[in-house]
């Protein structure tokens, strides 16, 4: 558990970090907002005082919640937004990749391509060229 102390520190900081509290008006909740991007706390009230005089408040549970380890990975990871994009991942620039599109053809056909995959295709294009010729 976190001490008293400790906590008053790291909300001092954590203050000093924010700076002013200057909550904004959103007209679709009709209530004052705050919310700081180093911090997942966001608090709502009918008036600027109000959320000027609580936001410390929940920030203090978050710090609390913080020190003795009961946020969960999500709430504190932050992330990129890029969706599991890494550097490095997919197919190197430059290199070309034979169009395609899916077809569905009879299992005896598909089976023979797979029992002879190195022959299969440039077999099937022999077969194909006969034919428009």
């Amino acid at each position: 558990m976190a001490s008293k102390k400790e906590l008053r520190k790291h909300l001092k900081l954590a203050l000093e970090e924010i700076g002013e509290i200057k909550p904004w008006y959103d007209k679709k909740f009709h209530a004052w907002i705050f919310a700081h991007p180093h911090y997942p706390v966001e608090y709502a009230g009918d008036t600027e005082e109000d959320v000027i005089r609580n936001y410390p408040l929940y920030l203090r549970e978050f710090l609390k919640h913080r020190l003795e380890g009961k946020l969960s990975p999500l709430e504190e990871k932050k992330t990129k937004g890029r969706g599991g994009k890494r550097m490095g991942a997919g197919r190197p620039k430059g290199t070309k990749k034979e169009r395609k599109r899916r077809i569905y053809i009879p299992v005896d056909i598909a089976d023979w391509f797979q029992e002879h995959p190195s022959q299969s295709i440039p077999s099937v294009r022999k077969l194909i060229a006969r034919i428009k010729h």
